[in-house]
C-alpha cells in the first residue's frame, strides 16, 4: 500500500484542486453553473472529502466508494463537453429556465472550454483509482 499511496493523493489533489475551481469561477467570476455544472460540481464535490479521508486512513475503501463518483461525473462531463462542441442536437439539452449548458459562454484562460477542465479531472481521478485499487488488491 505505501508505494501506491501517491495515486491516491495525486486523485486526491486532483478533486481538491477542481473543487476549488469551481468554487472559485462560481464565487469570484460570478459564473452562475448550468444543470450540468451542478450535476458534475455534485460527483466532484464530495470526493475531496472522501479521497482526503481515505489519504488520511490509507483505507482502500475510500478509493472503493470514491470510483463510482468519479466514473459517474466522468460520463456528465463528456455528454457535457460533446453538448458544448455541438456534437449532440440542442434539443436534448436537459437545461430548463436557468442557464442554458450549451450556449454559455463556458470559457476561461483564453478559451480552454470549463466541461473539457472538468472531464480531464474526472478522467484523471477515475484512471488514478482504477490504479491505485489494481495495486492493492484486497487479501
Amino acid at each position: 500500500m505505501k508505494g501506491s499511496w501517491t495515486l491516491l493523493l495525486a486523485a486526491w489533489l486532483v478533486s481538491v484542486i477542481a473543487t476549488a475551481g469551481a468554487l472559485f469561477i462560481g464565487e469570484v467570476m460570478l459564473m452562475v453553473p448550468c444543470q450540468l455544472c451542478w450535476y458534475q460540481r455534485i460527483a466532484m464535490f464530495p470526493l475531496a472529502l472522501l479521497l482526503g479521508m481515505a489519504c488520511f486512513s490509507e483505507d482502500r475503501r475510500g478509493a472503493v466508494y470514491a470510483l463510482p463518483l468519479a466514473l459517474t461525473g466522468t460520463a456528465i462531463a463528456v455528454y457535457h463537453t460533446l453538448l458544448v462542441a455541438g456534437a449532440i442536437p440542442k434539443g436534448w439539452i436537459p437545461c430548463g429556465a436557468s442557464v442554458s449548458c450549451a450556449d454559455q459562454k463556458l470559457e476561461i484562460l483564453n478559451g480552454v472550454q470549463i466541461p473539457w477542465l472538468s472531464l480531464m479531472a474526472f478522467a484523471a481521478i477515475s484512471l488514478l483509482l482504477i490504479q491505485f485499487l489494481r495495486k492493492t488488491t484486497t487479501r
